[in-house]
């Protein structure tokens, strides 16, 4: 190379960024976003206590912003596993609309400020929990668990069953059973419905290298762990009733609903070849979504109910 060439290098201008408004939204994984708000709106709905409505809408953005962190900084650090996965391959950095430093900017940039925010303009414990969630799916979860061992969605779930605790955190300033109720309910809700998808995208996960439970211990066993989370995740849904936590409302809905999710989970177990397993494995990824959403619409309908009766009474 002629010292022209090598001048004509440096001289280079730098790379112009091609990402829009739509790559940075994908970036913070906006359907998993939807689905953090939903249930931390029920938590922060739950707690006892006012809050004016400029502080709830407050929390509620930094909850969402803190999450959708959690997804960029989560797709910065998985880009190589993305570009091999047909699921993930046209996010924004494998399809190259979004660089690498930039979605690490982008996503440290918008971590700090809905921690700090919420930490300034509400309080310092639900900020504090905010920050711990974001480091438990980015470090834990992300760059250790997820390529280290066939439990990761298993403990890494506990990442995603936060949001409802933060919620309740920026309205009392404290914990109570109530929030970590609704934790054990997502905690137990995660591993059947993520490894309902492992099944039926498993050569996705074996080829980018990625030891979830199907790649590892076979799709079998993972049948059967889906069952015996199911069984667990429908017991402790159920069990905030007979303690005197939520109302009958809920109690039987979640019964009716954690009967369904156990039919499928049967189906699942039961058909373990061809169309049939793949249909079953479906079947129940996609009614556990519905299932998680009902159970915490139901809640809403408690609370708007108990609110409606005290302005009666």
């Amino acid at each position: 190379m002629s010292v022209l060439d090598t001048n004509d290098l440096s001289l280079a201008p730098p790379r112009i960024s091609e990402a829009g408004v739509a790559d940075y939204i994908a970036l913070l994984k906006p359907r998993v976003m939807s689905l953090v708000v939903f249930t931390a709106l029920v938590g922060m709905l739950m707690a006892p206590g006012s809050f004016h409505p400029v502080l709830a809408i407050t929390s509620l953005i930094c909850i969402a912003v803190g999450g959708g962190a959690s997804g960029a900084l989560n797709m910065w650090y998985e880009d190589d596993i993305d570009a091999k996965m047909t699921r993930t391959a046209n996010r924004p950095i494998p399809r190259g609309r979004v660089t690498r430093p930039e979605a690490l900017t982008f996503g440290l940039t918008l971590a700090f400020f809905s921690v700090v925010t919420l930490g300034i303009l509400v309080n310092w414990i639900a900020a504090g929990l905010l920050a711990f969630t974001i480091f438990f799916y980015v470090v834990i979860y992300t760059m250790w668990l997820k390529r280290s061992t066939a439990q990761n969605i298993v403990i890494g779930g506990a990442a995603g069953a936060l949001p409802p605790v933060v919620a309740w955190a920026s309205v009392t300033g404290s914990l109570s059973v109530e929030p970590l109720l609704l934790f054990a309910i997502i905690f137990f809700w995660t591993p059947p419905h993520f490894w309902a998808l492992a099944l039926f995208r498993n050569d996705d996960y074996a080829r980018a290298g990625v030891p979830m439970l199907p790649v590892v211990a076979g799709p079998d066993n993972t049948r059967l762990q889906i069952l015996l989370y199911t069984i667990v995740l429908v017991a402790v849904a159920a069990a905030p009733w007979p303690l005197g936590y939520f109302d009958a409302i809920y109690g039987v809905a979640s019964l009716a609903l954690g009967a369904w999710m156990l039919v499928l989970a049967v189906r699942v177990y039961r058909n373990r070849t061809g169309s049939a397993a793949l249909r079953a494995s479906r079947n129940l990824f996609k009614f556990s979504i519905l299932y998680l959403f009902a159970l915490f619409a139901i809640l809403l309908v408690e609370v708007a109910v108990a609110a409606a009766w005290r302005m009666i009474a």
